[in-house]
């Protein structure tokens, strides 16, 4: 599995540690991604997703997993992610 949020597309930076001496030996950098489930109200049902903190307050600030994929374009959202925003669409345009 990468370790890459499926919301915001931080994935591993890479770095260097600095000593006091000015040593540099390459290090990286790990993004804060969490294994976690939202609920879709649309499809009423949790959706597994890997997503990282930030990535969490995005969802909330939008409104849900439901109203994100909505109003995110198609080519802006996660390709495993495509298939959930077609059906939730699907099912919105009936209602």
């Amino acid at each position: 599995m990468s370790r890459q949020c499926m919301i915001t597309g931080k994935s591993v930076m890479s770095g260097n540690n600095v000593s006091h001496a000015k040593n540099r030996t390459r290090r990286k950098f790990l993004p804060n991604i969490q294994d976690t489930s939202v609920y879709s109200e649309i499809l009423k049902q949790k959706i597994r997703i890997r997503v990282s903190a930030a990535g969490l307050r995005t969802l909330d600030h939008k409104g849900g997993i439901d109203a994100y994929l909505l109003n995110t374009a198609k080519t802006k959202v996660d390709p495993a992610l495509r298939q959930l925003k077609n059906t939730i669409e699907k099912i919105k345009a009936k209602a």
